[in-house]
């Protein structure tokens, strides 16, 4: 049922009305402007009743206040016992829908109220289609550029851009209906690769992009393109048989927000580049871009100065929490540590391994790894190295630690996560040794 704010100074003309609306509508009340915004913040109605002559703020003022402060026009409606054209002519220019004049009929005040509301719907059903990409159901290339650049504003994550690699010889060997298929699959595999409350565009062709809210961890973009990439195989294969040799996959170039910036247009150009490093290198992967990679991508040969040689090897941006690492870059610091571990202190593997303590919950394991992922910094220490597995497996390397101690660090860990409300359906397990030789 729709819900309409009800403005007016005159307490026997605010009731009257609100008799009339609340046979159709759920009706807030407020006998003040300044009343009004308050409930409009608590309430969000669909449209507003006010009166125009009030004390203090008046109707006009009201409806300037409003819409600056949400930035969007708002379905308005003024009632009003002035006869003056200029009046109506006035409220018109600055945007209300529709006047009616005191005292007025019921039925009159019902079928006007209908007719704005049915008129607003129109128009919101309008804005909706045009912004959505017909063929993939995101939104277009307009409306994902005019959404990101509020959201690059005020928001911190991954900007993605996501590129389709090969797509041209789909259309050129199985014609454009398949090209089409294959682009609905690719946009639904991102899809479930993010949460519903990230925003996922379609930039046109096969490029699409993405934001990921407070993702900024390499391992987290690693495995969003690992997975973007399997699935991608899957379902071209199922779509265009198993014999289908097309190098699909996909490329990410991403570039972090607002570590890089908020402004949406340069962020989009740096992950532009990051996604050409990714092309020019094989394809189906990703990219983070980085103001200080200029220095770090020079060849080590190419350094002379020790302090220089010291920064390209070196962690910037360094965090108190542990260290978060790909895969491959792990079994790297796994493999020193089992080189080194006769001269070396004592290190300790962990294996946490993500459950579900009910099958019908909605609570799913893939609902919960970021979260368990930002407990697992909070908790282990700087010297500490994690790496995500898989959506329910992570692994972690505790340095300088006895055997003993491990139970400890396994029930901090656990204490911390039992204060995430999701807790209560995803738990998990964990089992141990030592990093031998």
């Amino acid at each position: 049922m729709k819900k309409i704010l009800i403005v007016d100074d005159m307490l026997v003309s605010l009731m009257m009305t609100e008799n009339i609306l609340a046979t159709q509508y759920v009706t807030v009340c407020a006998n003040s402007a300044a009343e009004a915004i308050e409930k409009y913040r608590a309430e969000k109605p669909d449209m507003v009743l006010s009166d125009l002559r009030m004390p203090g703020m008046n109707g006009y003022e009201l409806q300037l206040a409003l819409q600056e402060e949400y930035h969007q026009v708002i379905p308005f409606m003024f009632m009003t016992a002035d006869h003056d054209e200029e009046t109506e002519s006035k409220g018109f220019e600055n945007g209300a829908m529709d006047f009616i004049r005191k005292p007025f009929r019921p039925d009159v005040l019902l079928r006007r109220i209908a007719n704005i509301l049915q008129t607003v719907e129109q128009i919101q059903g309008l804005k909706k289609n045009a912004s959505i990409d017909a063929l993939t159901g995101l939104l277009n290339k307009a409306s994902s550029e005019e959404e990101l650049d509020q959201v690059c504003q005020h928001s911190e994550g991954a900007l993605m851009m996501i590129d389709l690699d090969s797509f041209k010889l789909v259309n050129d060997i199985y014609g454009h209906a398949m090209g089409d298929k294959i682009l609905v699959s690719f946009a639904d595999i991102i899809r479930s690769a993010v949460r519903p409350s990230d925003l996922l565009g379609r930039m046109g062709g096969d490029e699409f992009i993405a934001f990921c809210h407070g993702m900024n961890e390499e391992v987290a973009i690693s495995n969003k393109a690992k997975y973007i990439n399997d699935r991608l195989v899957e379902s071209a294969k199922k779509l265009m048989g198993d014999d289908m040799n097309i190098p699909l996959g996909a490329s990410i170039g991403c570039v972090f927000v607002p570590l890089e910036g908020k402004n949406f247009g340069e962020l989009y150009k740096k992950a532009d580049k990051a996604l050409y490093i990714v092309k020019q290198h094989g394809k189906h992967g990703y990219n983070i871009f980085s103001s200080t990679k200029q220095l770090a991508e020079m060849e080590i040969s190419d350094v002379t100065n020790l302090s220089n040689i010291s920064l390209i090897l070196g962690e910037r941006n360094r965090k108190e929490e542990a260290f978060v690492l790909p895969l491959e870059n792990f079994r790297a610091v796994y493999r020193f540590l089992c080189r080194t571990r006769d001269i070396g202190k004592a290190a300790c593997l962990l294996l946490i391994s993500l459950q579900q303590n009910d099958e019908n919950s909605q609570v799913q394991i893939s609902d919960a790894e970021d979260e368990f992922l930002t407990v697992l910094k909070s908790t282990l220490r700087r010297s500490d190295t994690i790496t995500q597995n898989s959506s329910s497996q992570f692994v972690v390397i505790l340095y300088d630690i006895k055997l003993d101690d491990v139970h400890n660090v396994v029930n901090r860990i656990e204490r911390n996560w039992q204060q995430y409300d999701m807790s209560k359906d995803i738990s998990f397990k964990s089992e141990f040794d030592v990093i031998k030789s």
